[in-house]
């Protein structure tokens, strides 16, 4: 006898598929729903009909069997719901007769076991299912449109044409004769029925399962991951890679807190199933099978391998809905901070609202930024310090962070059935803000005011830029300018909406603290600007107007693109330079332009546009003096004065002869000895802490395994001007370990230089950088000459309102030129 058999009823059937409709063309012929077969006469009669036409008189249907369960497939062809009746209406009485002679009547209601097709929005059966199943999405493709509903990644069933009502049989002892349909009216037909021999729901009621994939054999667990997991009769995820370490050795891990390594291969893998007992489980990679099971032999046994190339095991210990507090150790109220659960599989179960794997573990460019950071395996969750949703009972392992100032949580906790609660504390191991230096991000996109706020008080940081921007024909947070800071209740964190005007040659630059918008945002065409665009302002016209709102003008990702930074800042137009990376180009650079004389303190910012960058992962600390209170404009101001590090990480400090970062050093002619002094703390191992002296490493210390702490004390002999800094990091510092975020920056800090003065105001000055400088200067005249874009002379009103606009993009390049042949001229160096 077979699990589900269908029915012949073609000889019964008396209208055809136009009762549908003119052009309706519906499922008929041999038709599976729900991984169930049905069989739909495809002859000139394809249903029994009732109403509209058809017959009103009873039809009885020969059944002689003894089901466990009848799905009866069925279509409602009229309704005034939307007029005003009254859901329930009785549409038909379906009378189940055995050969006993005893009957069961059930009555077919609109809106319980029948309804129309399509139902209208909110409008589905109480006790009937649509023809299809829900689903998914496609994983990895789709139409741009639709990118938006992508995110949902599943799809809710509509009915294409019919809907499935099973009957559970009362008596399956009994021989069930026949059925009888009574109509009572309204329009209707009746496509097919299939008995259901087995003892279990045809169309599965229990909620998703967490279940494990496992490829024995290395050829198929090396692979890239493109498994697909299959499912008849029942439904199934998206699976996803399981973490490769083990639980010890995740516990074990320096980086709790702060991500795993990918696992990017096959196996070991997850998915979330729901199925009848007689579902068969289809486990595909790259579109190849490797394996099917059972999901009631699954179920009994708890692990099938039905071949050498896959196991299968649900690993659901059943879960609990449990309310979790994070609290400070020492004031024992709830922190913000960012959480991850995760079974000793590494299942993944987030709180709810928020994601187990942001967009699907795919790109997110612009796409769902907010709320959550994914970094390499993990997906955490910002909360305010409390969160919910369900953990499974047994062990739990969970990973709290709170930026850089508090040990990381990575431990394990048992949930006990019953339980609701669960409460972690987090130890503050330094308070930056009590030594009033205050953490802050230049560089941030995409997030909302609100969500800046959340993530910054989740990442216990200060302040964050939220940076308007163009992108094309794209422009981004357009909405969030106000041209003030917000500040949240506790005063702990401060986001201002500003800018970052780009050109995609010249350069980008980030304005702060503007009042007013400085436009054009981007100008002269792709990747910045729109399509064909022409060049209508530089990147020095934007410093000015930021400047003359009082703003504080940073280049970030110093140098690139690298052409009118040499231009901004040989005319002092720029305030602070920006690390986004360890790169040493970016050192290189830097320190080039000090060498030269320019004062510039140093910044880190994120440039944070995807959810695998944790707001503040580089992040600049700035000293505001006791006697100033912490606002925007005041961290604005002493950021300009050069009190500052950037830290990816560790804590850094620095004196010389004790005076802190920024300050400036006065010798007398001669030059003399300076004691420098500098430390590094941090929640990673450091190996290496240098002081650098006009670019030149001078002294260091090393821990080749790595350290929370180095120290280091020194002398050094000055006899001209000079600058010293001090920076902390991997081996060798080059070498540094990278982060998990999707940058892969490295784990650093680097302060602002201290500057030592001999016999005189500071000065610096490097023939071959202001070569250099001078160099770029002519490639960007060049450019605004030669390639750029601009329309014809006299055709257009600039914004500027001037009337010559090629004297206008030409006079900061000009400008610069002249203040280096000034400077060369007054050194008497040829030129």
């Amino acid at each position: 006898m077979p699990d589900y058999q269908p029915l012949n009823i073609s000889s019964l059937c008396n209208v055809g598929a136009e009762i549908l409709g003119e052009n309706a063309n519906p499922a008929i012929g041999e038709q599976t729903f729900h991984g169930l077969p049905f069989q739909i006469s495809a002859g000139g009669g394809c249903f029994l009909g009732f109403g509209n036409g058809a017959s009103l008189e009873p039809t009885t249907i020969p059944l002689n069997a003894t089901p466990k369960r009848i799905i009866v497939v069925h279509r409602l062809l009229e309704s005034e719901i939307f007029e005003g009746d009254p859901v329930g209406r009785l549409v038909a009485n379906y009378i189940f007769r055995y050969a006993n002679g005893e009957t069961v009547s059930v009555p077919i209601r609109e809106r319980f076991e029948i309804a129309v097709v399509p139902p209208g929005w909110g409008q589905l059966p109480f006790l009937a299912w649509p023809d299809q199943q829900d689903g998914l999405h496609p994983r990895y493709e789709g139409n741009w449109s639709a990118a938006g509903n992508r995110q949902t990644e599943a799809t809710q069933a509509g009915p294409a044409d019919y809907y499935l009502w099973v009957w559970e049989n009362p008596n399956p002892s009994e021989t069930l004769e026949s059925l009888q349909i009574v109509p009572e009216g309204p329009a209707f037909i009746l496509a097919a029925l299939t008995l259901g021999n087995l003892d279990e729901d045809p169309i599965p009621r229990k909620a998703m399962r967490d279940v494990t994939i496992t490829l024995p054999q290395e050829e198929d667990a090396a692979k890239p991951f493109r498994m697909e997991v299959e499912v008849d009769r029942g439904v199934a995820s998206y699976p996803y890679p399981l973490p490769e370490k083990s639980t010890d050795e995740f516990l074990d891990d320096e980086r709790k807190g702060w991500g795993e390594t990918q696992n990017n291969s096959s196996s070991p893998a997850y998915v979330e199933v729901t199925a009848t007992p007689s579902a068969t489980v289809t486990v595909k990679n790259h579109d190849e099978t490797l394996g099917e099971v059972k999901w009631g032999e699954l179920e009994e046994k708890g692990k099938v391998a039905p071949n050498e190339r896959v196991q299968v095991e649900i690993v659901d210990t059943g879960r609990n809905w449990v309310h979790t507090t994070v609290v400070d150790d020492e004031t024992n109220k709830p922190i913000p901070c960012r959480i991850h659960f995760r079974s000793p599989k590494g299942v993944p179960y987030a709180p709810h609202g928020h994601h187990a794997h942001v967009n699907s573990n795919n790109g997110t460019w612009h796409v769902d930024v907010g709320g959550d950071v994914r970094l390499g395996q993990i997906s955490y969750a910002y909360t305010d310090g409390r969160c919910q949703g369900w953990l499974p009972r047994g062990e739990v392992i969970v990973d709290v962070a709170r930026g850089y100032e508090y040990e990381p949580l990575r431990t394990k906790v048992e949930i006990k059935p019953g339980q609701r609660e669960l409460t972690l504390r987090l130890k503050r191991w330094c308070n930056m803000n009590a030594e009033r230096y205050f953490s802050g991000d230049t560089h941030v996109h995409f997030l909302s005011t609100q969500g800046s706020h959340t993530e910054a008080q989740g990442e216990d940081l200060n302040v964050v830029n939220l940076l308007l921007s163009q992108w094309g024909h794209l422009f981004t947070n357009t909405e969030e300018f106000i041209g003030r800071p917000t500040v949240s209740d506790d005063g702990h964190s401060i986001v201002y909406a500003t800018q970052e005007n780009r050109q995609h040659l010249l350069g980008h630059l980030t304005l702060l603290g503007l009042k007013e918008q400085v436009s054009p945002w981007c100008s002269d065409g792709p990747g910045e600007a729109e399509l064909g665009g022409n060049m209508e302002t530089t990147l020095s016209h934007w410093a000015d107007a930021c400047h003359a709102q009082g703003g504080t003008v940073v280049l970030p990702h110093i140098p690139n693109p690298n052409c009118e930074p040499a231009t901004l800042i040989a005319t002092n137009r720029v305030d602070a330079v920006e690390y986004l990376t360890e790169a040493m180009y970016g050192h290189i650079e830097y320190y080039r332009y000090l060498n030269c004389g320019y004062k510039l303190p140093l910044v880190g910012g994120t440039d944070k546009m995807t959810s695998d960058v944790p707001v503040g992962v580089y992040r600049t600390y700035v000293h505001i003096p006791d006697d100033q209170e912490f606002n925007y404009d005041n961290w604005c101001r002493s950021l300009r004065a050069g009190n500052t590090f950037l830290s990816g990480g560790p804590i850094i400090r620095l004196t010389v002869d004790g005076q802190p970062i920024g300050s400036t050093i006065n010798l007398p002619g001669n030059g003399g000895s300076v004691e420098v002094e500098a430390s590094a703390e941090s929640i990673f191992p450091i190996h290496t802490l240098e002081i650098v002296q006009a670019g030149e490493v001078v002294a260091s210390t090393s821990e080749n395994n790595g350290a929370r702490t180095l120290q280091l004390k020194t002398s050094l002999s000055v006899n001209q001007h000079s600058w010293i800094a001090a920076r902390c990091g991997g081996p060798g510092y080059t070498q540094a370990v990278p982060h998990l975020d999707g940058w892969g920056r490295g784990i650093i800090a680097h302060t602002s230089p201290v500057y030592i003065a001999v016999g005189g105001e500071w000065w610096m000055f490097d023939s071959e950088t202001a070569n250099y400088m001078l160099t770029l200067v002519e490639g960007g005249l060049s450019y605004i000459r030669k390639t750029a874009r601009h329309h014809r002379p006299g055709t257009v009103t600039h914004h500027h309102g001037e009337g010559d606009h090629q004297a206008f993009l030409e006079r900061p390049f000009i400008e610069a030129q002249e203040a280096l042949h000034r400077r060369m001229h007054q050194l008497g160096i040829p030129h």
